[in-house]
């Protein structure tokens, strides 16, 4: 259930828990001191005799306790289509999936190109005093393409990378002038990659499941000809470029070798494309229908393999609502996207379940990973950083029901699954704001 949570938290000892920090390799039993917003102590020490200091005791029965989850690809809807999401509904939805801090996409109607629209989302999430919200700035002006937005006045307002969110930037030479801006002020760059001359009109990949569905497929090569073509600018202008939901083996081995040529690229994929896989369309199931699309098995696997070496630097949740009028057409017709903050914590502890790595590892990619690459002040339990944490249970089980999920949309493409790792609290700013009935 959501939390209020008082306006200025005391001094607070989570007690008995396992502690889990990525960021300092930190996997032992203790506590977490917290003094007002932020972490006064993580030792284990930090035990019940603070009770008689009139310290605030919450003893976690050996429980999970690790930093706050950090998403980097959020969709909020507002401004402009308040009625997929909004941000008290997001950031209710984020606290329940234990994110403390999520990154938003700038395709809102106003587009976020503009420093009085960084201003006012930020505003909107302070108000709300749930998950902190921080804005891409968008690439282009008004998306188009075309024209560059002032990068570096949308810097100093608040955006932390930027980005044309759903839409790639697909002009070379428009994508070369950001990159050569963007480098003049160390600033971050993420590409949607898909060609969308070669996408245009598919609903989902092509191949046999296509073919036998009777739905136009997106080509493989969409994705891998766009990144390809990224890869050369960068080599071109030496700025840092961030490849979104990776879906295809192409894609990874092509970022693994621009890797091992020193370039400074990094990439993110999404829970769908490590844990589902094309077959989850099944009989025109629209809420697997995602951009880019849910890909063949052995893209899921390939996928796996680029976490699991570190090609792949960080998981998001790719959260995109969309609204049930949306979403209930005919296939080919349906809008494209899922939501996932409410799941992002449970599949991604699927890669320690199944014995790809240690839940200290799995962790990393949602939590000091994607802090440290846009510079966030987040993601580590360290004394003197933001007391955003999230308890959990690693070995509870539940099962994903749509109608149950506090986003304002129910799109999600693993509505029905069986979980493993249930969230049980989530502190933000030493506040608690989600506990678990």
């Amino acid at each position: 259930m959501a939390v209020k949570g008082d306006r200025m938290p005391g001094r607070v000892a989570y007690i008995n828990a396992r502690l889990l920090d990525p960021a300092t390799g930190l996997d032992k039993i203790g506590g977490v001191l917290t003094e007002g917003e932020m972490i006064k102590a993580v030792s284990p020490k930090v035990t019940a005799d603070l009770a008689l200091e009139g310290v605030t005791v919450i003893d976690c029965e050996g429980l999970c306790l690790a930093p706050g989850l950090v998403d980097m690809r959020v969709y909020l809807g507002e401004p402009g289509e308040d009625y997929k999401e909004t941000i008290a509904s997001a950031g209710r939805a984020a606290t329940k999936g234990g994110i403390t801090s999520m990154v938003c996409l700038p395709n809102t109607d106003p587009v976020i190109d503009d420093m009085s629209v960084v201003e006012f989302v930020a505003r909107r999430a302070r108000l709300q005093g749930l998950t902190k919200v921080f804005p891409y700035g968008a690439v282009t002006k008004g998306l188009k393409g075309k024209e560059i937005a002032e990068l570096g006045m949308l810097a100093e307002s608040g955006a932390v990378a930027f980005t044309d969110g759903f839409h790639p930037v697909a002009n070379a030479q428009v994508m070369r002038r950001a990159m050569m801006y963007a480098r003049t002020f160390d600033l971050l760059i993420c590409q949607h990659p898909e060609e969308p001359s070669l996408a245009v009109g598919g609903v989902m990949n092509a191949g046999e499941t296509a073919t036998r569905l009777g739905l136009v497929g997106i080509p493989r090569q969409a994705e891998i000809m766009m990144i390809e073509r990224d890869i050369r600018l960068v080599e071109l202008t030496g700025a840092r470029l961030h490849i979104a939901h990776l879906s295809i083996s192409e894609s990874v081995e092509a970022i693994r070798q621009a890797k091992a040529r020193g370039l400074p690229i990094t990439c993110d994929t999404s829970p769908p494309y490590f844990a589902l896989n094309e077959v989850a369309i099944g009989d025109y199931r629209t809420f697997a229908k995602l951009s880019p699309p849910l890909r063949e098995e052995t893209d899921r696997r390939a996928i796996v393999d680029g976490i699991i070496d570190g090609t792949i630097d960080c998981i998001a949740s790719d959260h995109t609502p969309q609204d049930e009028e949306s979403k209930r057409l005919p296939f080919a017709a349906a809008a494209m996207g899922g939501v996932g903050l409410e799941t992002l914590l449970a599949v991604v502890l699927e890669l320690h379940h199944n014995g790809h790595m240690s839940v200290l590892d799995a962790l990393k990619f949602v939590t000091s990973a994607p802090a440290d690459l846009l510079k966030l002040r987040a993601g580590k339990l360290v004394q003197g950083h933001p007391a955003d944490l999230v308890m959990f249970d690693l070995q509870r089980g539940w099962k994903v029901s749509a109608d149950k999920l506090l986003s304002k949309s129910k799109n999600t493409p693993f509505d029905g699954r069986l979980m493993q790792g249930a969230v049980t609290r989530t502190v933000i700013d030493g506040r608690t704001v989600f506990v678990a009935d």
